[in-house]
């Protein structure tokens, strides 16, 4: 059987509405060694779902034989197979004892229902187990919104479908080089109309995670508009996630973004962490909750896998 050809690229995309994506070792599969730079460009644009696309400019450009793995070469019509390797990477901060997600939100307590010790002195000699407890609000952590989060009717942890939450073909839209400025940066509909959100869920990621456990990521942190999100509905994004403390702004009691996206059964996942680990597509990603029936938020375990 005879061997697949792996392209791996760095590339700059310029959309013709004058924004821009950096790709560096991005990797493709194409169908034979004598692949052009402009051809991978155009597989690369294809591949990642971009639409707008004005111009790629491939600054590195490596093509190498690989054993066939039983899966599809980019732009040839072969039937796809899944991967022989992977890459999981976790999204989610750690829970721990006292931390605080958002001000105002009680901070979890850890304790313990049965001890080793106490164990000991139940089960067989050498057999032992230990039981713990936690006492946390449904926001702690990342956590997974519902449209129950927003509205009494909506549906909670208990009826919104799994499907809807785990193995979703995943984008990362990165905005957090152009984020300055005075007051809370917002991300508005122009930061996603160059791509295809069409039945994906839409990671933005802006920075603003590595103030995560200190006091500044309480404060002035980026959000999306309630443009963005309108664009988002119509375009039929599967799920929307953010590594900020809230999806909205927060210097006022209206939740627009909230409001359009859970309205439009859209799963929200706020405090995610780890997105610049990811390439902007080509992976898949789950963030499943408990099925509690009743509750609207609740902590996830969010990750993302590679497919290689």
């Amino acid at each position: 059987m005879s061997d697949t050809h792996r392209a791996v690229v760095d590339a700059v995309i310029r959309f013709s509405n004058g924004g821009d994506v950096t790709v560096r070792g991005f990797r493709l599969d194409v169908a034979g060694p004598a692949v052009t730079a402009d051809e991978v460009g155009a597989l690369l644009a294809a591949h990642l779902g971009l639409l707008m696309v004005g111009e790629v400019e491939v600054t590195a450009l490596d093509v190498v034989a690989e054993p066939h793995k039983g899966g599809r070469a980019v732009g040839d019509a072969a039937s796809a197979g899944r991967p022989a390797a992977r890459r999981v990477v976790d999204l989610a901060h750690p829970i721990t004892e006292g931390m605080v997600t958002y001000p105002g939100i009680p901070a979890p307590t850890l304790g313990t229902h049965l001890s080793f010790d106490d164990a000991a002195a139940t089960y067989a000699p050498g057999t032992e187990f230990t039981i713990g407890m936690i006492t946390l609000s449904s926001n702690t952590g990342t956590y997974l919104d519902t449209p129950a989060h927003r509205f009494r009717d909506g549906d909670d942890l208990a009826a919104v479908a799994i499907d809807r939450l785990v193995d979703l073909e995943g984008l990362v839209v990165r905005v957090a080089d152009g984020l300055a400025g005075d007051g809370p940066p917002e991300v508005d509909a122009l930061a996603f109309a160059p791509y295809d959100v069409a039945g994906r869920a839409v990671l933005v990621e802006t920075g603003h995670a590595r103030h995560w456990g200190t006091e500044a990521y309480a404060h002035d942190h980026p959000h999306l508009t309630a443009a963005a999100a309108d664009l988002l509905v119509e375009r039929g994004a599967a799920l929307v996630g953010i590594d900020s403390l809230n999806i909205d702004g927060t210097h006022t009691g209206e939740r627009p973004v909230h409001t359009r996206l859970l309205g439009a059964g859209i799963p929200v996942v706020e405090h995610l962490t780890g997105l610049d680990r990811l390439p902007p597509a080509g992976f898949r990603f789950s963030a499943a909750p408990p099925k509690v029936a009743g509750l609207g938020t609740f902590t996830v375990r969010a990750f993302a896998v590679i497919e290689a």
